[in-house]
């Protein structure tokens, strides 16, 4: 089967997310180069409207849509970054959005949603109950569906940010993105792979919540199995859509404990200034780690800083 996203996809994304999202910059620490014994170049989502390279894919889907299915607004089920970064991209094109958040869900996310524009719904905090009441507003509205990353609009527009990449580093060497869906990894991996020949993808996982490296370990899909992090961004299953693209085109996954997300957040905090959560700090502490640091042959590494919507209240390191 074709992948659901080709490099054209990306390259319309990028034109259509022009003057509606960040061109994030492209920073590098000394510090860090000298513990990763390799030049590292940090691609700062946590810079991205809302906080997070999900407004990338969010607002991507959303320009895509013809004016009358817009008109019905947007749906979807999510406690995270994807709500708020959906709930801004339908405010900017004037449509509706309606958020299915779990109860259980942090005061200060449904805020942000209802801060940007977004109604939120509350359900009971399991998978089965947010596709459902989601799947009722679809039904009761006519709103799109447009999840947080099994689509092919919202993996072309997390791409994206891969092609800003490439552009600002011409001669990386590899390029490595947190996995926990896939959306992210899969659209860089179909960026990368169709910009410069050779250079390698690698995706990063906590170890308390490893589907993705077991799935790619074993060839067959592995669901997630009571996953247990402080990355939670990273939580979920990788997709339908998500999972044969990082099959097929991804070339390793890397596994950290919640010791070196911890530290390696801390590191960036410290020594970048840049605030980051936890999900972000995954990519940092691979490139960090001892089995990354062994790879041969990879001088110039790129990593994603995915994100920065962290409770300030609840610094890891306290």
């Amino acid at each position: 089967m074709p992948d659901a996203v080709t490099l054209a996809d990306v390259h319309a994304a990028a034109d259509r997310l022009r003057g509606f999202a960040h061109r994030t910059p492209v920073l590098t620490c000394a510090t860090l180069d000298a513990l990763a014994g390799r030049a590292v170049w940090f691609k700062c989502e946590n810079l991205q409207k809302t906080g997070s390279f999900k407004y990338r894919g969010a607002t991507n889907a959303v320009r895509r849509l013809d004016d009358a299915t817009a008109a019905r607004g947007v749906v979807t089920h999510s406690s995270g970054n994807h709500a708020q970064a959906l709930a801004l991209a339908a405010r900017v094109r004037g449509i509706a959005a309606s958020i299915v958040m779990p109860r259980t869900a942090a005061a200060v996310k449904k805020a942000a949603v209802l801060g940007y524009g977004g109604t939120v719904v509350e359900c009971e905090p399991t998978l089965a109950e947010r596709e459902r009441v989601a799947g009722e507003i679809v039904a009761r509205t006519g709103g799109t569906l447009i999840p947080p990353f099994d689509h092919p609009d919202v993996i072309a527009g997390q791409g994206t940010a891969c092609l800003e990449l490439l552009a600002d580093v011409p001669h990386l060497d590899a390029v490595v993105a947190p996995v926990g869906g896939g959306g992210m990894l899969s659209g860089f991996a179909v960026a990368a792979k169709g910009t410069r020949e050779g250079v390698r993808v690698y995706g990063a996982e906590p170890q308390g919540a490893d589907d993705a490296a077991r799935s790619f370990a074993s060839g067959v899909w592995q669901p997630q199995t009571a996953p247990d992090s402080i990355a939670d961004g990273l939580l979920t299953s990788l997709g339908r859509l998500t999972w044969p693209i990082v099959r097929d085109r991804v070339d390793g996954i890397f596994t950290v404990s919640e010791a070196q997300i911890v530290a390696a957040m801390r590191l960036v905090w410290e020594r970048m200034k840049l605030v980051i959560e936890p999900s972000a700090a995954v990519g940092v502490a691979v490139v960090l780690g001892d089995e990354f640091r062994a790879l041969p042959g990879l001088p110039n590494v790129g990593v994603v800083l995915c994100g920065g919507n962290v409770a300030l209240d609840k610094l890891y390191w306290r």
